[in-house]
């Protein structure tokens, strides 16, 4: 430990500890937290005078600086922005666009932070690197959720990262903390005695020593107070009134020249006396101000602490702030930065100032640009204040609205909303802030207060933008659908379509006629609607629109409303596909849970459940619970019971069709158990329900269920209402169920040769499980035994294990047991360690690994060597024959 820093052993050892882990490949991560003047900053002096063999980056958050999205980010990287090239391109992009050294689609923070993460491991790689960041409560929150992103993934690299932070950043919660204490008595008289200048009362030093609490820079400070007595108050308040009254003696034109300083976060000289001299200043308050020891001119203008800065900006007055403001803009390039030229030019304006709103709006455009979206509304919010027209003003103020909800900022949005309509009367503003409410009401999943937002939204719009509105409708219908409400007369509402129809329309079409005019009027609308689907080009950058058109919203719906399995999984790759691609990290959750539904369907269990993994992934990386649906289908496969609790909560919140999902997974899961009676009440609600698409996969859970307990007449009624399905090889396959049920045998044998055309795995096991079981019981236990092991087999490897014990038992009662499976391997795999395992089994390279899996490509090889030890194998080709089961 540096024999200077007082007391400060213990921190300096598990410093110190820090450098030595990190050079044998382990990355660390140390928050040190604390009050200001605490030490902190010393402590990151001490960690990049003791890091010899390292590379030392560092950035320190400034006030002034977080209302610039990566400000802090850029500080870090700067030294490595060479390197950009050596990125993959969507990382290369993502970061360059957030730096604004190109221009790109908006970056995703998650992108950005992939791309940060490559970069720090890149030069890493090289050599060994410390990352140090002071003042990390002020950091931009674009750059404080990037950098507590790459924070949490630094497991294989030679990376050390500490953040000095008093309170205050979510985004680094969570993360290995040291809490900063002040110094014991001992050390806190030894500092105050280095100090004290002349002899002074043993009481006003023992108060000093009290009233410090240990604090090293109150222990420098304080004693400056001793001639007019020490105040009461906050700690820090009292060390910035001790920096007040250093500032108050200084001539006026050193005090304006300290506050130009103050007002200009970058710490740029030239800028600096550029301003100077606007203002008349010359060269020689700059004499007195660096005498008092609170500031250095060099080729970076530095304050000995940034609560000299924040002392010497909140002393002066508004009308000298403002004036130095006015200084700064005039001395900033508008062609190399103007964005902080708009942001000096606002601090510096007391009036509306049409002009200075409108530069701001346009940093704002340039803000969300770049992925700061919180950074645009601030901006967007700024500009409202400082416009003078109140139509305009409320119209910036619905973008800022626009720009938190984006962001997540619900609560904030909605307060802005509030200052929208206070505004002068616009209908087609009104009608787009009952829009953004509903969004808002949706994104909240409260669905039933969503719907009538948006319908009433969508007839607002209908006369100013026909094709928003037709949208609009779409998303309240399917707002109505997923809070369970009637649709009939939402459906007949709709606003006319466009000519010649797109695909929304004509999904929405389809919706619309299926939900007023039944299931075979819908036919043919709903035929058009997948092939114009199908077709559609849809980019990455169009994302907003992927869960109308391919997601399990609308398209989706409707794909399987017509049996369809083909195009339905296609839909959903092709949304995963579009989303990832996009970094549209929320949508993928939706997506990926569409996919898993899909390959659970399939009798991919192993794919599933990599799809369910990844959304719980992402759910950690973005704070958002999971979406989860999928899991309902997979527990049911299982034979585990996670609907009963789901279903009572999505009743409780008015989430109707999650409801109905929770039984009809319940009617599979008791079918699975045996429990014929409880498959048959669930399978009944979701019929009686009429949801879309539940009410037609439940029909076949409800036959086979009513079977079993006598309850012919549902059987019957399942066979009638199967009449209207369109055919295809998926329902011609559950119809031919259907008949066999209703005592037509001969429907066994169709419906397990329809189901065989199909990728619908599952539901040909379970042919041959209900043919092998009518077999049985008629006596024909030779040809029972061949279906019935099938269905065993089949049953296993489709993850569906009470199924397969179901078909166990019955080849039991023939007889004879199921062939004896290959032993399973008994080694496990942690989740991470899987995913992995099948990513590089089915080909993907360590880079490609890192992208999908948030992780850099070091890591990826750390776990995969973790991997190949486990199951006794030396490379990725024997990893391709290696069999390892899911994760438990």
């Amino acid at each position: 430990m540096s024999d200077d820093l007082l007391g400060r052993r213990a921190e300096g050892e598990t410093l110190d500890r820090l450098l030595t882990r990190a050079k044998s490949g382990s990355g660390q991560v140390l928050v040190l937290r604390g009050e200001a003047g605490i030490g902190k900053t010393a402590l990151l002096d001490h960690v990049s005078a003791r890091a010899s063999g390292f590379r030392v980056t560092r950035a320190a958050g400034v006030e002034a600086e977080s209302a610039f999205p990566y400000a802090g980010l850029h500080q870090l990287c700067v030294p490595f922005l060479d390197r950009l090239d050596k990125l993959p391109a969507p990382q290369r992009e993502a970061l360059g666009t957030a730096f604004g050294l190109t221009s790109g689609p908006r970056p995703t923070r998650f992108m950005v932070g992939l791309a940060v993460l490559t970069l720090l491991a890149e030069v890493a790689d090289e050599q060994p690197l410390v990352c140090l960041v002071d003042d990390a409560q002020w950091l931009d929150p674009m750059s404080s959720a990037v950098l507590g992103f790459v924070a949490r993934r630094l497991l294989a690299e030679r990376i050390v990262l500490v953040f000095g932070l008093r309170e205050g950043n979510d985004h680094l919660d969570g993360l290995p903390e040291l809490h900063v204490r002040g110094l014991d008595d001992t050390d806190a008289r030894a500092l105050l005695d280095s100090v004290i200048k002349g002899p002074v009362d043993g009481r006003v030093r023992d108060r000093i020593v009290a009233e410090a609490r240990g604090n090293p820079l109150a222990l420098l400070e304080l004693p400056r107070e001793v001639a007019d007595g020490l105040d009461a108050g906050p700690l820090t308040s009292r060390i910035e009134q001790a920096f007040v009254r250093q500032i108050e003696p200084l001539p006026a034109g050193t005090r304006l020249l300290m506050l130009t300083a103050a007002a200009e976060p970058l710490g740029d000289a030239t800028l600096l006396w550029r301003a100077a001299g606007l203002l008349g200043l010359g060269a020689d308050p700059a004499a007195a101000a660096v005498g008092t020891g609170l500031i250095e001119f060099g080729a970076r203008v530095q304050f000995r602490h940034p609560l000299v800065r924040s002392a010497v900006y909140r002393s002066a007055s508004t009308v000298d702030r403002q004036r130095v403001h006015r200084a700064l803009a005039d001395v900033t390039d508008p062609a190399i930065d103007p964005d902080r030229r708009a942001w000096h030019r606002a601090q510096g304006t007391a009036a509306p100032d049409e002009e200075v709103a409108a530069d701001l709006e346009n940093t704002a455009s340039r803000a969300q640009a770049r992925g700061g979206l919180l950074a645009a509304a601030a901006f967007l919010e700024q500009a409202a204040v400082l416009t003078p027209e109140p139509g305009l003003r409320a119209s910036r103020e619905l973008a800022a609205a626009r720009a938190k909800r984006d962001a997540g900022a619900l609560d904030a949005a909605l307060r802005l909303l509030s200052a929208v309509e206070a505004g002068p009367p616009d209908e087609r503003r009104s009608a787009e802030v009952e829009h953004l409410r509903g969004h808002i009401a949706f994104d909240r999943r409260r669905v039933g207060e969503a719907a009538p937002l948006l319908f009433s939204a969508a007839r607002r719009l209908t006369p100013f933008d026909p094709d928003l509105a037709r949208e609009t409708h779409l998303e309240a219908l399917s707002a109505t659908i997923w809070a369970g409400a009637p649709l009939a007369d939402a459906a007949r509402t709709a606003p006319p379509p466009r000519t010649p129809p797109c695909a929304i329309d004509l999904v929405l079409e389809a919706l619309s006629t299926r939900i007023t005019s039944g299931y075979a009027a819908s036919v043919p609308h709903m035929t058009r609607a997948l092939e114009e689907v199908r077709a559609l080009k849809v980019a990455a950058e169009d994302i907003s629109r992927l869960p109308w058109l391919f997601g399990y919203r609308a398209g989706g719906i409707v794909a399987t409303e017509m049996f369809d399995f083909e195009t339905r999984h296609a839909f959903a790759q092709q949304q995963v596909r579009l989303a990832r691609e996009a970094g549209a990290l929320v949508q993928l959750q939706f997506a990926l849970n569409f996919l898993a539904d899909n390959e659970l369907m399939a009798g991919d269990p192993a794919a599933a459940q990599a799809l369910i993994e990844e959304d719980r992934r992402i759910s950690e990386v973005t704070g958002t619970p999971p979406v989860a649906y999928a899991v309902l289908l997979q527990a049911a496969h299982r034979g585990e019971d996670l609907a009963t609790a789901v279903g009572a909560q999505a009743r409780s919140e008015g989430q109707g069709r999650l409801a109905v999902i929770a039984d009809w997974t319940l009617a599979i899961l008791h079918n699975g158990l045996g429990r014929h009676d409880l498959a048959r009440d669930a399978a009944a609600r979701v019929v009686n329900s009429d949801a879309l698409v539940y009410s037609c996969l439940a029909t076949t859970e409800l036959a086979e269920a009513a079977s079993r307990t006598g309850d012919t007449g549902l059987v019957t009624e399942a066979l009638e209402r199967s009449s209207a399905w369109v055919d295809t090889d998926w329902s011609s396959g559950l119809k031919a169920r259907l008949r066999a049920l209703n005592g037509s045998p001969d429907g066994f044998r169709e419906s397990i040769d329809f189901f065989a055309r199909t990728g619908l795995r599952p539901e040909l096991a379970r042919g041959h499980l209900l043919y092998g079981e009518w077999l049985r019981r008629e006596g024909q236990r030779v040809e029972a035994r061949d279906h019935l092991r099938t269905a065993h087999e089949m049953l296993t490897s489709c993850g569906m294990p009470t199924f397969a014990d179901r078909a166990l038992r019955e080849l039991q009662a023939t007889g004879e047991t199921a062939r004896k499976r290959t032993a399973e391997p008994t080694v496990e795999l942690t989740a991470q360690e899987y995913q992995i395992a099948r990513l590089a089994r089915e080909g993907f390279s360590n880079p490609e690994i890192g992208t999908r899996l948030f992780i850099s490509p070091r890591t990826v090889e750390w776990h995969l060597r973790k991997v190949f030890g486990k199951l006794g194998v030396t490379s990725r080709r024997q990893l391709r024959d290696a069999t390892f089961p899911l994760p438990g």
